[in-house]
């Protein structure tokens, strides 16, 4: 059969991601990207520690990323991203700018983490106020917010699970009430933080809901990498990704709770962890 008439493959763009060696959700990343972009994925070393701060500092040591930014020249992508939230932020805003320098010296490319993403998008939906959702102990929930303090932006609200492991199994209606208990009046968006937990499908769902912007993890390190390109993310009705989605009526949510009064840490067996 002649075939000729087809031509040859569409040329594509690439993002170099580099993931922790525990990340399981590849899928979830390529469900923001456009058709004429390629993702190409490496991990960190296996580590035997729990997710946890040590952890974050194991996974983002700059010697370690430089080899895995390395193996991926191979690909020639044109950018680079950090996909891990815990990792980038471990280190303070200081910390998160040197491992993007590094990145971007050993790839010899433009470099995004999640956690400077983060504050791109922030900065972009005029956010400095928000309600803050993780998987994480409560450790590493304290090590972001002292990651936002320093940028300057305000943790209005949290609600956290206490996870060491397996935190790609969480459903979506554990994301959903954390959301819930989270967002109180005055927070001007919603992060749910982490690259291993799933939120793709959820984002339109608790946007409508909760009447404010809601951010996650892999979504806004996406949004920032194919920004780098030039080009946009794609996904459904959400805030970050189109401005006309940004806008809702008067919400009626509750006033701020005190700190002391926040949702903190609940038992895994109360999330029907075993």
């Amino acid at each position: 059969m002649d075939v000729s008439f087809l031509g040859g493959p569409q040329p594509q763009r690439g993002v170099g991601v580099v993931a922790p060696f525990d990340f399981a959700l590849d899928r979830e990343l390529w469900r923001w990207v456009p058709d004429h972009v390629s993702l190409h994925l490496t991990r960190t070393p296996f580590v035997p520690v729990e997710v946890g701060l040590d952890l974050a500092r194991l996974v983002s040591e700059h010697e370690t990323l430089g080899e895995a930014v390395r193996a991926l020249g191979a690909a020639e992508p044109e950018v680079l991203a950090y996909a891990c939230a815990s990792g980038s932020f471990v280190g303070g805003v200081a910390g998160e700018r040197a491992l993007c320098a590094a990145m971007a010296r050993s790839g010899e490319r433009p470099a995004v983490t999640t956690s400077g993403a983060l504050l791109q998008a922030l900065d972009e939906l005029g956010a400095n106020r928000i309600a803050l959702v993780t998987p994480y102990t409560r450790s590493v929930t304290e090590s972001l917010e002292r990651y936002l303090a320093q940028a300057g932006v305000t943790v209005t609200g949290r609600a956290y699970l206490g996870l060491t492991s397996h935190i790609w199994k969480v459903p979506y209606r554990d994301v959903a009430t954390m959301a819930r208990e989270a967002v109180r009046a005055g927070a001007d968006a919603l992060f749910i933080s982490c690259t291993n937990l799933p939120t793709y499908d959820i984002i339109p769902q608790l946007e409508a809901e909760l009447r404010v912007p809601v951010i996650s993890a892999n979504q806004v390190t996406m949004w920032a990498a194919l920004a780098r390109l030039g080009t946009r993310a794609v996904g459904p009705y959400q805030a970050l990704l189109d401005p006309a989605a940004r806008v809702w009526p008067p919400s009626e949510l509750p006033e701020a709770l005190p700190p002391e009064d926040l949702p903190g840490e609940r038992p895994k067996e109360q999330e029907g962890w075993t």
